[in-house]
């Protein structure tokens, strides 16, 4: 399979451990010698509003990734909980 980074930037990367958008591919980690594509990195989640930056970066090994499709990359990857950081989903209040 050909992709050029430009098509590789316009894909949607979503975790299908939980279900998780964790963003569009900004880079790529590279080893040079071999001309091996190593992991993806897509920039993390903007603060309040982008007006303080964005939050870490997802790096995603190349071995973490199950399927590129047309418009979607989709991995298996479980990140690790930030402390204080609420679960992922909405409560259901009955």
């Amino acid at each position: 399979m050909d992709q050029r980074f430009t098509e590789l930037r316009c894909k949607e990367v979503i975790n299908i451990n939980d279900g998780c958008r964790l963003g569009y591919v900004g880079d790529l980690d590279l080893r040079i010698p071999e001309g091996e594509v190593t992991a993806l990195i897509v920039p993390g989640p903007l603060k309040f509003f982008g007006l303080f930056g964005r939050g870490e970066e997802y790096y995603i090994p190349w071995r973490c990734i199950k399927r590129i499709g047309d418009d979607v990359i989709l991995i298996e990857h479980s990140f690790p909980r930030r402390e204080g950081e609420p679960p992922r989903g909405r409560k259901r209040k009955f």
